[in-house]
């Protein structure tokens, strides 16, 4: 190994943090607050051999930094750090370990398990307590000094508004694995997302905005490994600057600028569903990667009482130390350098409670909170929370603060449990689909602070929620015992695949109710891949570890036709001409996407409503009716003449047609008189089923969604 009189050394500075390029050398600077050393390791373009250990030679600030002249883009890289190895005082100091730079913004190698990587010795009678003199350096990725320069195009970022904004979530990898036409050898990468198909299904299917399960460099888990399968979500993450390896085809961060650039060329901004509330060392008997041999009393939230231990609020093993300004730095640094240098457009915070905890407990005025509430580069991209975690009081729905958008748990369950069947829902039925303003409306916040969804990539697909009653995880290798049990689904009277018509016909229109009530609801609206032509993943509702035709896009579906003669039966491409309408229709009227709440009260001014809830008998619906457990049925009229009211951006009013939609989840027919007075007619515009309509009464077959549109006699149609 040559040493560091090989290379010239100059003191360089503290900031900023990580590896940078400058055009002339690269500057190394590391944060650690209790180290009393830090070698850099330099290797050979394999990543195999080391080919220089040289000690950074200033510390500043309690980071550690130092600036090589000679070192270029393309340098492969990682740290030794050493101090006390004390695990009961919180300290996991073990210079033996090759540590990955948290800064880093590219990783080359895998990550190859063996006992090495471990800072203790595994087996050992004292577990952790122990220490391991293995040198860890051939099993795990190195960082590579990367040249960030890019030429953006000129089309500016889409920054679409929230109130027309489409979400769809889609796995960076399993999106393409399968398509006919991406060429083989960039399947599964930010390249094969970028070809001119892929890029033209999703604009033509109307979304505005797709929302990338985790793309930071993550570990696949070694128990997963071992049994031959691996970590496909990708929630394990390992360096919050770097693009996972496997997405990059061309081996350079470049790939994902590029991707990003065809997006917003097309229309569609880039959302990030981001991990920071844990990373992949998990717990006191994980491995030493990065964070833990770095600085592990600093990074990571230790137990009060025993520093060995951690403490656990994600289910994980481990959670950060974000009330530590370094580590809060790192997260916000992180946040700011996507959002910036990549230029993402928003980001979903996986598990977010954790992220605002102070001293165990979610606090609205947390320092992450505030540090994002104030800085100006994220304050203005899109901010959504997954408001819940599994520590105590870990259920946050509702309370985020103004500037965020949150997952709606309480409106996926809702819908779900009305088209099984369930009674006596019609109150939350109607809070849900006109924007949740009884969690919502406080503190100037709007209805987008709902995502509103029926499924996400965790549980059950659309099609596989009118599919199975329970389950199917065996593939899993955890005996069905992962996943959730509580779907609140209904296989439509057989579990699983059939060949039975009428049950069929039954799954495929319980399908188009649900994308129905989900894209005609007032919130933000977020659509599953692969739902819009009836994906199925066999009834497992956890395929966190299948990279396979079990989770991947099933192209071959929109091939398939029906059988001569059939018109009951629809195909998948009839299912995504369906949901293209759906979304045509949302982009086309405000009524479906207002920025502001309903509250079912007169329009000053006016003897109209903004939304009039109407029961089956063509009566507005009154208290007795709200508490009747058997009422299945709910009618919501909304006036177009509520966009008199507001005015848009530009400063115009904003009034549309007046619609009415019928939501009937009973199993037996059931007839809805419809409203109106002279002059005025109901025009058909969506029925998920054939009703039949004898002047002002309608009959609508069981579990069907119809919307009318109120046309004035004498008017175009």
């Amino acid at each position: 190994m040559n040493n560091n009189q090989t290379h010239r050394l100059w003191p360089g500075r503290p900031y900023p943090l990580g590896a940078t390029w400058d055009g002339s050398g690269t500057n190394f600077a590391l944060f650690s607050a209790h180290a009393e050393r830090v070698d850099l390791c330099l290797f050979d373009e394999s990543g195999k051999r080391e080919v220089a250990r040289i000690p950074l030679p200033e510390y500043t600030h309690e980071i550690w930094h130092g600036y090589l002249p000679d070192i270029r883009p393309g340098q492969l890289y990682g740290f030794r750090v050493y101090g006390p190895y004390d695990p009961a005082a919180g300290h996991r100091f073990n210079h033996h370990k090759l540590l990955i730079d948290p800064y880093a913004r590219s990783l080359r190698g895998p990550l190859l398990w063996d006992d090495a990587l471990f800072g203790y010795t595994v087996g050992a009678p004292e577990e952790d307590l122990s220490f391991d003199t293995r040198d860890s350096a051939p099993f795990v990725p190195k960082g590579m000094v990367e040249d960030t320069a890019f030429t953006w195009g000129k089309n500016p970022k889409p920054m679409t508004p929230w109130d027309r904004t489409i979400v769809y979530e889609m796995h960076p990898r399993g999106f393409t694995m399968k398509h006919p036409v991406v060429p083989p050898e960039t399947r599964g990468t930010f390249s094969g997302l970028a070809h001119p198909e892929v890029v033209d299904y999703i604009a033509d299917l109307g979304v505005t905005a797709v929302e990338l399960l985790p793309v930071h460099a993550f570990v696949r888990d070694q128990h997963l490994v071992n049994e031959g399968r691996t970590n496909y979500w990708g929630y394990n993450s390992i360096a919050y600057f770097a693009p996972d390896p496997q997405y990059c085809a061309g081996g350079s961060i470049r790939d994902f600028k590029s991707y990003v650039q065809v997006m917003h060329d097309a229309g569609i901004e880039v959302f990030l569903d981001v991990v920071y509330n844990h990373t992949a060392e998990g717990n006191h008997l994980g491995p030493t990667l990065s964070l833990r041999g770095i600085d592990n009393r600093s990074y990571y939230y230790l137990v009060d009482a025993d520093n060995r231990y951690y403490n656990d609020f994600t289910g994980t093993g481990n959670a950060l130390e974000l009330r530590h300004p370094q580590v809060l730095r790192m997260v916000t640094d992180s946040l700011r350098y996507w959002a910036e240098e990549m230029q993402v457009d928003g980001f979903r915070f996986d598990l977010a409670t954790t992220l605002a905890r102070v001293d165990g407990e979610y606090r609205e005025n947390s320092g992450f909170l505030d540090v994002i509430a104030q800085d100006p580069a994220l304050s203005g991209v899109k901010l959504i929370s997954e408001p819940w975690d599994t520590g105590p009081n870990g259920y946050q729905v509702g309370n985020f603060p103004p500037g965020w958008s949150e997952w709606n748990d309480r409106y996926r369950d809702t819908i779900r449990r009305f088209w099984k069947g369930e009674g006596g829902l019609s109150g939350e039925v109607a809070s849900r689909i006109s924007g949740s303003s009884d969690i919502y409306n406080r503190r100037g916040r709007r209805p987008w602070a709902s995502v509103n969804f029926i499924t996400a990539h965790d549980g059950f697909t659309l099609r596989d929620l009118v599919s199975y009653n329970d389950k199917h995880n065996e593939a899993n290798g955890e005996e069905n015992r992962d996943g959730s049990d509580n779907n609140n689904s209904w296989n439509c009277g057989v579990e699983g695949p059939t060949d039975d018509p009428d049950i069929l016909a039954l799954r495929e229109k319980q399908m188009r109710n649900m994308l129905t009530t989900l894209l005609l609801s007032s919130g933000v609206p977020m659509i599953t891949a692969g739902d819009e032509i009836g994906r199925s993943q066999g009834g497992n509702n956890n395929p966190y570890c299948q990279d396979n035709e079990v989770s991947w896009m099933p192209w071959d579906r929109l091939q398939e036709t029906s059988p001569a003669g059939d018109t009951e039966h629809h195909t998948a491409q009839d299912l995504l001409e369906f949901t293209r309408c759906l979304i045509r229709l949302r982009r086309e009227h405000v009524v479906f996407r207002r920025s502001r709440f309903y509250h079912g009260r007169l329009i000053p001014g006016t003897e109209v409503k903004d939304v009039t809830w109407l029961h089956p008998s063509g009566e507005e619906m009154q208290e007795h009716h709200w508490q009747d457990r058997d009422l299945r049925t709910l009618g919501a009229l909304i006036s177009g003449e509520a966009g008199n009211r507001f005015l848009t951006e530009e400063g115009d009013p904003e009034p549309d047609e007046t619609f009415l939609l019928v939501l009937h989840g009973g199993h037996e027919k059931r007839r809805f008189t419809l409203p109106g007075q002279e002059g005025m007619r109901w025009v058909e515009e969506i029925s998920t089923a054939r009703c039949t309509r004898r002047g002002k009464y309608v009959t609508i077959p069981g579990r069907t969604t119809v919307l009318y549109r109120r046309e004035n006699r004498g008017s175009s149609p």
